[in-house]
């Protein structure tokens, strides 16, 4: 398959036309359970769930990594746990390890809770970070302030040893004005922030320019293939080659194709509008 195209087919279809070991990174937002239908354009459940995931883990390269954002559903009163299952079958069937669970923190919530409710509000969601091995590309962002900027660290860095005896691991140091952030991402989500293109509010269920951008940075090199099976609005296309990287992605709804295919022409006017099937 040729790079730098979005196709306007179903993910095990697409799927199914790539070799082996091509593809660096996968960032993809699939289905919530039933939280959206998409236009009736496809059927989402475990078993469709367990074909996708089985091919990202053929197509996937030797320390390539998955980034799967994903929330549940409430049914009859809880939580369905459906993204926990998800993770559990890629470490267990898949042969993937879980390099880490992330939160996405919403800045903006849909549904805040309020004085009948049974829950406190919703505010995040997963980013399940997949690898096949030890990630090859490691780009952490160190954009966290750090308070004590400037100021020399006291004493020396201890920790403990498993049997409890003090280990020493360092010695003190000056605190850089900036360190790694956390594995909590607060990112702005609202309309109008989330995107910089109005444009893509005409899906449903947009993923934030930041959190794609940032997952890329932090899981590639440029150069690198970059995979969407469930492409929606194009984001995570769109941030990859603004990045310098390149990318294939599937959408089969063709109202969200046609979308994605426009907005993709706004950062490459050479690319190919034809729907290819």
């Amino acid at each position: 398959m040729e790079l730098n195209k979005v196709y306007n087919q179903n993910s095990i279809d697409g799927l199914s036309n790539l070799d082996d070991q091509s593809i660096d990174l996968v960032v993809t937002s699939p289905p919530y359970d039933d939280l959206r239908n998409y236009n009736n354009s496809s059927d989402w459940n475990f078993d469709i769930f367990k074909q996708i995931a089985f091919q990202l883990s053929r197509v996937l390269k030797e320390g390539g990594v998955i980034v799967w954002n994903v929330s549940d559903a409430t049914i009859s009163g809880g939580e369905s746990g459906t993204s926990f299952r998800q993770a559990l079958y890629f470490i267990d069937k898949c042969g993937l390890i879980l390099h880490d669970t992330m939160i996405y923190e919403k800045m903006g919530i849909p549904f805040p809770s309020g004085i009948n409710s049974t829950r406190y509000s919703q505010s995040f969601e997963y980013c399940f970070v997949f690898s096949k091995g030890k990630p090859k590309s490691i780009n952490l962002i160190e954009d966290k302030p750090n308070k004590w900027a400037g100021q020399t660290s006291w004493g020396s860095v201890n920790s403990r040893n498993k049997d409890g005896s003090l280990n020493k691991t360092g010695k003190s140091k000056v605190i850089k004005e900036y360190g790694i952030r956390t594995n909590i991402w607060k990112i702005k989500n609202q309309k109008g922030y989330g995107q910089s293109d109005p444009d893509a509010y005409s899906h449903p269920a947009t993923m934030p320019e930041q959190l794609a951008k940032d997952h890329i940075i932090s899981w590639s090199d440029v150069g690198d293939v970059v995979l969407d099976p469930f492409s929606g609005s194009g984001t995570t296309l769109i941030q990859s080659h603004l990045l310098g990287r390149d990318y294939i992605g599937f959408e089969i709804d063709n109202e969200y194709y046609k979308l994605c295919s426009k907005r993709l022409n706004k950062i490459s006017p050479f690319f190919d509008f034809k729907s290819t099937k």
